[in-house]
This record gives structure tokens, C-alpha cells and sequence, in this order.
């Protein structure tokens, strides 16, 4: 079989158009490639019932820390209610922000502040 356990985060992101969703500065809106990804992560989760969720918000590095902690939870929430909108329970989800504390990449130009401002569903094992 596949190398991983089913309900794994491996299992997820490998039968789901990806964990991250991305966002533009300063925005926590779900645009139409967010909706493609999150669309995947809500009907692998009606297909793992049991299988629970943190979806962890990010921000790149611009901005006080006080305020990328809001957004980041702001994003995060973001795609909660978008999995909830489509009939995942919202028991199953989690939220956590980590504002600009986890950077993906590395740098201070565009292309990575691009892919830091994110929001990651991660699976609870």
C-alpha cells in the first residue's frame, strides 16, 4: 500500500490538492485557488470522519507582531469557515495563530513573503 497511515497528515496532502492556502498582503479572503484546495481538504475530511484539524494561520515578516497574530488568526478562521460552510463540524477544527513566528521562507523580498502568508491544515494525530 501507500506509505503512509490513513487519516495521516502524508494521507492528506497526498489525496488532496494541498495543505496551504495562500493569501495577498494585509487580506485573509478565500480567493477561487483557495476554494479549489480547500474544496479537496472537505472532501477528505468527509471521507476520514474521524480525523481532527488544526489549521495554523501565518503572516510574512512586515508589521508588528501584535498585528500578524490577528491576521494570521483571521486567515486561519478564514478557511475554517470555509470547510465549515461545507459541512465539516466545526468540532473537528481547530485554530492557531502564529502570526510571523514561523516563517516558510526565508528572505524579505515578494517571493517569500508570498509563501508566508498562508494558512496550513494540518491533521491531529
Amino acid at each position: 500500500g501507500p506509505g503512509y497511515a490513513p487519516g495521516s497528515q502524508e494521507d492528506f496532502i497526498a489525496n488532496t490538492q494541498g495543505d496551504t492556502i495562500y493569501f495577498a498582503l494585509d487580506k485573509y479572503d478565500v480567493d477561487d485557488q483557495d476554494r479549489i484546495i480547500l474544496d479537496s481538504q472537505a472532501a477528505w475530511l468527509r471521507q476520514h470522519p474521524q480525523t481532527r484539524v488544526t489549521i495554523e494561520g501565518h503572516c510574512d515578516e512586515r508589521g508588528t507582531r501584535d498585528y500578524n497574530l490577528a491576521l494570521g488568526a483571521r486567515r486561519a478562521n478564514s478557511a475554517k469557515d470555509y470547510l465549515a460552510a461545507a459541512g465539516i463540524d466545526v468540532a473537528r477544527i481547530s485554530t492557531i495563530s502564529y502570526g510571523k513566528e514561523r516563517p516558510k521562507a526565508l528572505g524579505s523580498d515578494e517571493a517569500a513573503w508570498a509563501q508566508n502568508r498562508r494558512a496550513v491544515t494540518v491533521t491531529v494525530q
